[in-house]
């Protein structure tokens, strides 16, 4: 795994947009804020040529311009890392134009952005063999204050740290918006971790014995988990559509490194409770998840509702139980903020204690 030099002062901080730019608000004016906080802290700026168009379908511009852009970005000796200018819709379609092999020999750069993104973050991993990171695009670094989750952000990008325990609220109702571009989150719902713990045996279901492969453990009642492994993953909107195509090369990646096992962090922006279901099936059925060594599911964002029966959690665990490891739900990753800044790629230990509602996630870069 290439890992790219850490953030350091004096250094340029390049801007790209390969889905959406910063052409409207709120994102406009928390961008460009986010640009003079950075050029406070003493860095150079180099924005791409998309940053403030919205010409595009779901994506700045043109898939060509964007993917062209992005691989530019990525190579030039002109910035020392890449931060992502948003989320969107289509920047699946800038792949056919984003020069992974010239991505492959050039210096490896941090690259951070979520969602839409994970066309690039995950790919960077599984084609590159280049770490990334999952974390908060260019305008969340625009809010005042900053939340610490932004700053966690921030210090993962120098080097500063690595060991991160998540955060005790989260967002359902935020105040940014037009009238107020940099308003920071509106954290006011506790976070309540769930874990899936699996176990051999035998349990009494009435007159009938059946076989267990684990207990569903919420927050407050006793259960710990730990596990190892190298960190993957990303939105499950956007690895469902990767998969089966030219780009999906998870489950060889997943072989390269069999000998450390991997970490899935997941979560899922528009799929409800059957679409996250139907994409884990998918996944699986395509041996993404072999040699896996537990998962980290995120807060679904359009998928908190239950339907006909399933909820969040057992959409995800009746398909995972079957792997027999760890799962962790609920964790602060994703779309509903704030959100861990996790290395895509790097080695990773995960604990946690569900009786005091605490976790752990501690990474390494070898």
């Amino acid at each position: 795994m290439r890992y790219p030099d850490f953030l350091k002062s004096g250094d340029t901080i390049g801007f790209t947009a390969p889905s959406f730019g910063c052409n409207i608000e709120p994102y406009r004016s928390a961008f460009n804020h986010a640009l003079r906080v950075f050029r406070k802290k003493g860095y150079s700026i180099l924005c791409g040529e998309n940053v403030y168009t919205g010409d595009g379908i779901g994506i700045s511009s043109t898939p060509e311009k964007c993917g062209k852009d992005f691989t530019r970005m990525y190579c030039t000796e002109d910035c020392d890392i890449l931060l992502s200018c948003g989320g969107g819709e289509m920047m699946c379609e800038i792949l056919d134009f984003v020069d992974f092999d010239a991505i492959r020999k050039a210096k490896p750069k941090w690259f951070m952005g979520y969602s839409d993104n994970t066309n690039l973050t995950f790919l960077l991993a599984t084609l590159c063999d280049t770490a990334s990171v999952y974390g908060p695009c260019a305008p969340s670094f625009g809010m005042k204050p900053w939340h610490s989750a932004i700053n966690d952000a921030y210090q993962l990008l120098r080097g500063e740290k690595q060991v991160l325990k998540g955060y005790a609220f989260y967002e359902t109702s935020p105040n940014k918006g037009p009238e107020e571009p940099l308003a920071p989150y509106n954290c006011t719902e506790p976070r309540l971790l769930t874990a899936y713990i699996p176990k051999n045996g035998e349990q009494e279901t009435g007159n009938r014995r059946r076989k267990t492969k684990g207990r569903i453990v919420g927050q407050g009642e006793a259960g710990c988990v730990e596990f190892s492994g190298r960190l993957i993953g990303g939105c499950l909107d956007i690895l469902a559509n990767l998969c089966g195509t030219k780009y999906d090369h998870a489950a060889e990646f997943a072989e390269k490194y069999k000998e450390d096992g991997l970490i899935w962090f997941l979560e899922a922006c528009d799929l409800n409770v059957f679409g996250i279901r139907r994409a884990f099936w998918e996944l699986q059925h395509a041996g993404w998840f072999e040699h896996v060594k537990g998962f980290l599911i995120g807060r679904p964002w359009a998928g908190q509702e239950d339907c006909m029966g399933l909820d969040h959690i057992h959409a995800v665990t009746d398909l995972l139980e079957d792997y027999h490891v760890p799962i962790l739900l609920d964790v602060d990753i994703g779309h509903l903020p704030p959100m861990m800044p996790l290395i895509t790629g790097s080695l990773a230990t995960v604990s946690a204690d569900l009786s005091a509602g605490t976790m752990k996630l501690r990474m390494k870069l070898q």
